[in-house]
């Protein structure tokens, strides 16, 4: 495991830049890791899924599912792939400051 800064603040990530802190993370962090995955700026759709997923994710101890994102907060599978391009469950984990989903590959 090694660390990175982002946004000013040292977190621990792992080899494919997942956080596996989630207490490290913070919203501008989350507008860095976004950027990043190609998503200039967060939309208040986005930061429902976001905060759907953290809330979601803490308590299961372990990233949604995109299925599971989907029937709990009401955005389609459609717009979630519109919001989160190429692979929403896993970029949206990421910059959720949550581990990799199970089954992304």
């Amino acid at each position: 495991m090694s660390t990175r800064e982002i946004a000013g603040k040292t977190v621990r990530v792992n080899e494919e830049g997942f956080m596996t802190d989630p207490n490290e993370w913070s919203q501008d962090i989350a507008k860095i890791i976004a950027r990043e995955e190609g998503i200039a700026e967060l939309s208040l759709a986005h930061w429902r899924v976001i905060d759907f997923c953290r809330k979601d994710g803490i308590s299961a101890g372990k990233a949604p599912t995109l299925r599971r994102i989907t029937t709990h907060t009401g955005i389609s599978t459609k717009e979630m792939f519109s919001l989160f391009p190429k692979g929403p469950a896993k970029k949206v984990a990421k910059i959720s400051g949550l581990g990799k989903p199970e089954g992304c590959v």
